[in-house]
Formats: structure tokens, sequence, C-alpha cells
């Protein structure tokens, strides 16, 4: 018998050489046409679908039941072994309603007895199905540890600490606290921290802590309140785990308001403690950047807290309260170097967002004064140094002094957001947008729901033709700011770009009412049919902004390639101090003079650096109006 059955497989591989046809020789398609008559196609199908599914299923349990790692990559490595031998098995035999049989011992009129290919077709079908399931649960499992993996683990914002005194006037404390404590915890290795604009966007928040912490990008969340009743201070902290909401610690600190700076220290400590953190070493930099009067003056304190209230509000009215308030701290401790730094620092803004002529020289006077003072207590206090650039910027339009104090201010204070940004402006003013936005992004990795960092990120990627990544950046920064000013100015701006003539004038109007929608809707003018509406929307321009916006009237004139009213109004914005002054190089609107022996001189004119030959064609498009606020 089984020299019978020897014998039948020795004749059935002979069939499979030479596939039986008349002459004895192979012939493909007779070849690959008994293959699907035998089903040899279907189930080298099934098998690889059930081997694919099967490593998934593996890899995806392993880890459950601490399975080593090399026995996915064996599973594979045998089922490749494996797969010639069911090929052979698949061409050999037939399942039969008797059982496997040889498929040489079938008789021809048992061929109709085979399994339908339907019903392979149904089986790989589900094979593959589970396979393609297993294998998208594997990669959203996977893309969610990917995010889980990109949030650091000592990573924390400080939102503010709620006001439970009873008295809406005691909310600079509370919110002065909150900042101490994130100026605090960043001196802590390698401690995350997000910076106040963007934690302070969740005061009073209904979200949940891990809708909070993925919109921040951290770990950890540490939320209280702060009450002051009589000589006494309450805060009640709590350091919550985001995407769990677990509770990591909790304390209340009832302290006189004497020993405020020690409690302050005491809720970094414990903080930092849950987080097991460490300070890190002292390089001498870290006791300079303290926000505390050297005196220990709680008065003076006091009222340095309430100039940082006032100057977050941004009004013109709110930065002379934020003066005075600098003032008192700086009466109170005259030596306290932060105080005066940022009293320069306000006036520098007054001057820039909404003083002309006479009025803003005697605000630069003052924050000249303020900075130098600064300076002179305490060299190395980064924020003198941001103060002493911003007026080197916006006042000596001194670029390369300016960006001198910048590297120096960021080489003191690292973490320091702000200064990142201010860096950031001095490298495009200098022509040099690809590093503005790298630096841009760097900061926003520490306040990432900043929305006018968004809107400068905007501009430099404007200047750069990157469009796309543009309108996305400013689109984000209006999500977040719907109602600021020059937004829709620089969406406008990108429009024009594109040569959307309809989509420009549309964003030109949903700005805010003022100079910056007139100047959005005489830019957008410009690349329109109706000449008539795009002379009368400059003619707008010029007759009530003339002293205010020259730079930004320069470039209407340069879009509408008019070369001798363009270096006519950029003339007037020098002669006028105007800080749009120092978009010049990464301003699209001026593409078309780049290359121009004008525009060379001009740049000679007002120190910068004369533009590289210009290989790419024209496109229109405008920058984002000055920086009037200075920030």
């Amino acid at each position: 018998m089984a020299l019978a059955q020897l014998s039948a497989l020795a004749e059935t591989l002979h069939a499979f050489a030479i596939c039986e046809k008349p002459g004895g020789y192979l012939n493909a398609a007779s070849f690959i046409a008994e293959l699907r008559r035998r089903n040899v196609l279907r189930t080298g199908a099934l098998y690889i679908g059930g081997l694919w599914a099967l490593a998934q299923g593996i890899a995806q349990l392993g880890p459950v039941f601490n399975a080593p790692d090399w026995i996915t990559r064996w599973v594979v490595i045998g089922g490749a072994i494996g797969f010639p031998f069911w090929l052979l098995f698949a061409w050999f035999f037939e399942l039969t309603p008797e059982g496997l049989r040889l498929e040489h011992d079938l008789a021809p009129g048992e061929v109709a007895v085979r399994p339908k290919g339907r019903k392979l077709d149904l089986a790989i079908i589900g094979v593959l199905a589970v396979a393609v399931v297993l294998l998208l649960t594997h990669l959203f499992v996977a893309r969610n540890n990917a995010t889980n993996a990109a949030i650091a683990e000592k990573s924390i914002a400080v939102l503010p600490l709620a006001n439970e005194s009873g008295n809406k006037d005691e909310q600079y404390f509370s919110d002065g606290l909150s900042e101490d404590l994130i100026t605090a915890l960043s001196h802590f290795d390698g401690v995350t921290v997000i910076g106040r604009s963007s934690a302070f966007q969740f005061r009073d928040s209904k979200e949940d802590s891990k809708a909070i912490g993925a919109k921040l990008g951290v770990a950890n969340l540490l939320e209280g309140s702060v009450r002051r009743f009589g000589d006494m201070v309450r805060v009640t902290a709590e350091l919550i785990n985001a995407a769990s909401g677990r509770m990591l610690w909790t304390e209340r600190f009832d302290r006189p308001y004497k020993d405020l700076f020690a409690l302050q220290d005491d809720i970094t400590n414990a903080v930092a403690s849950a987080l097991k953190a460490k300070l890190l070493a002292d390089d001498g930099n870290a006791a300079a950047q303290t926000d505390r009067p050297p005196s220990g003056n709680l008065d003076a304190y006091n009222a340095y807290l309430q100039g940082n209230f006032f100057v977050a509000l941004g009004t013109e009215a709110d930065f002379r309260k934020a003066i005075d308030q600098y003032s008192i701290a700086t009466r109170l401790d005259p030596k306290y170097a932060l105080a005066w730094a940022l009293s320069s620092l306000a006036w520098s803004n007054e001057a820039a967002g909404f003083l002309e002529g006479a009025a803003a020289e005697q605000a630069y006077a003052q924050a000249h004064a303020a900075a130098e003072t600064a300076l002179k207590l305490a060299p190395d206090l980064a924020r003198a140094h941001v103060a002493q650039g911003r007026l080197l910027l916006n006042r000596d339009f001194d670029w390369a002094g300016a960006e001198a104090e910048a590297r120096r201010a960021l080489q003191l204070a690292p973490a320091d957001g702000p200064t990142r940004i201010m860096l950031a402006n001095l490298r495009a003013t200098l022509g040099q947008p690809t590093e503005a936005v790298d630096l841009i992004r760097q900061a926003l990795a520490t306040d990432p729901l900043r929305a006018g960092w968004y809107w400068g990120l905007s501009g430099n990627l404007t200047a750069l033709n990157r469009l796309d990544e543009a309108d996305r950046a400013i689109r984000r920064a209006i999500e977040l700011q719907p109602k600021a000013v020059s937004y829709n100015l620089q969406l406008a701006t990108i429009e024009i770009q594109r040569g959307n003539a309809d989509a420009a004038l549309a964003a030109a109007q949903r700005e805010p009412p003022g100079v910056w929608q007139d100047e959005a809707v005489a830019l957008a003018r410009q690349i329109g049919t109706d000449r008539a509406a795009a002379d009368a929307a400059l003619k707008v321009l010029t007759d009530k902004y003339a002293t205010l916006v020259a730079y930004q009237i320069a470039e209407v004139y340069a879009l509408r390639d008019d070369a001798d009213r363009t270096f006519e109004w950029l003339d007037r914005a020098w002669d006028s101090r105007d800080t749009g002054i120092r978009n010049l190089l990464i301003d699209p609107f001026f593409k078309r003079y780049r290359d121009t022996a004008r525009f060379a001189a001009f740049c000679n004119k007002v120190g910068l650096p004369a533009p590289a030959k210009s290989t790419a064609s024209h496109t229109p498009g405008a920058s984002p109006p000055s920086n009037r606020s200075g920030a």
C-alpha cells in the first residue's frame, strides 16, 4: 500500500513539473491555470493573511503577558519557512467530504466535490479584515503612546490661583503668586514650565484636567487658591496628573503676611519634591533673576505685583498705572533692579504704542534712565538687558546693539520665551526669517497658546513664501484671540500674495475698525479691478494717518509699483522713526525693489544690511504692520 502511494506521489510530481501538456513541456499559462484549479493561489493568500493577523495579535498581546520581543520575530520567520510547504500541500491534496485526499487519487467525476473558490475567498476576506483591524488598533495605540511620550514627565502648567479674598482688587496678588511659582519652578533641572500667557487662559475654566493638559502639552497641573485675611495669607495648592486627573499632592499653607517669601519657597519646594526635581546648579544667574526686592520690603513687592498686573492688561491707561506702581516699588527700595527694568519696558511700550513726537521722546528718556539704573544695580539681570535692547531697537534703531542685548538676556535666562521672541524679531529685521521662525517655534513650545507669537510666526513664514504654513499660523492666532488688531490684516496679506482679491478684501473687512482696517482695505483694493476704490482707499490712509503709518503707506505704493512714491514714504517713515522700518528686509511688498541700487542705498541709510540678490520672481504681498506695542 505504501508503495502504491509513493508511486502516485511520484506521478503527481511529474505532472507538477510538466503540467501534462501535449509534448510534455512546461507551459506557463497551463501551470497558472492548474494553480487556480487546485486553489493553490487562494490558499497561499489565506496563509499570508493568517500569518499577518497572528503576528499582529502576538505583538499587541505579548506585552500584556510579559512575552519576550523575539516571539513575534520567530513566528514570522517560521511562517516564511513553512510557506512553500503549505503551497506544496495545497497542490498535492484536496479537501473532500471524505477528508484529505491526494489530487492523483481523485477520479475525473469527483472534481465537483472540491470546495468552491468562493468559500476560500470569504475566508481570505475574513482573515484580512481581522489583520487590518489589529493593525489599525496597533497604529492608534502607538500614536497615543507617542503623544504621551512627547509630553515630558516633568512638565507643568501653573494655572492662575483663584482669588478667594472676597475683593476683586486683590486679583493682582493671587496672579502675582502664580507668576512667582512659574518663575521659581523654571529654575529646577529638567522641569518644563508653561508661560503665564498660555496658563492664564484657563482661569475659571470648566474643562477637565486632561483637556487642559493636552492643550498646554504638560503632564502636570498646579492649581489652587489664595486668600488674604488680616495679617494672614492662606494658599491651598494641588498638584494634579493631567491625563488621569489624579491628585499627586495637596497642602494648605497658613502664614503671616510678613512671611510671604518663605511661604512661596515652601510651595515651590513642595511641588519640586513631588516632581522629583532638583534645583539647577547655581551659576550666579538664578539669584539675579528673582522677582523679590533685595531689601525684602513687602510693600515694594506688592507695588511690583500690581505693576505686572496692569502691564498684562495692555491699554495705554494701564501702562500708565503700571509705571506708577513700579515707581512706588523703586521709591520704597531704590535697589530693586527688576522693578527698574520693568518700568523701563513699560515706558518703552507706551512710547512705541501710543505716543508721538516730543511725548514719545520724553517717555524714551524715562525708559533710558530706568534701564541704566537696572543694569548698574544688576548687570546679570536678564530683564535689564531686555529693557536696554528694547530701547536700542525702538528708539535708536541700533539693530546690532539690540541683538547683542537680546543674546545676553537669553544667555542669562535660557527658558524665557519673550526674550527668545525678541531675538527672533531682530533676526527677522536683519533679513534672517528662517532663523526667526525657528526661534518663535522654540518659544511657542513654552507658551503654546500665545496668539501674538503665532501672528509673528505667520509674518516670517509669509516672508519665506511658505503661504500655507503662514495661513495656518495666523488662523491659529485668530482662533486664540478673535478680536485682536492686525491679525486679519495678516490674513489679507497672505491672500494678496496668492492673488486672491476677493478673499483679501473679505479678510481686511473683518479687521477691527481703525487704522489697521483702513490699511488692510487699502492693500486689498490694490489687486482688485476697481481702480477708483483702490485710489479712494489709499487717500483715506494718507489723509488720516500720514504721520502714524508712513511705512504702511509706502507698502501700498510698492504694491501699486510706484517706485518714486514708495521711496518718498519710506524716507518719511525713517524721518519719523516709524518702527515698521524693522520689517523692511522681510517685507514681500518690497521684493520688486530688493535688487535695485535705490533699495540698497536706503538699507545703508537706516543701518540694515543690503539684501542678497533675489533669484525669485516677485510675488505681491505685505509684511505684518509694525509692532507698535513693542511686544
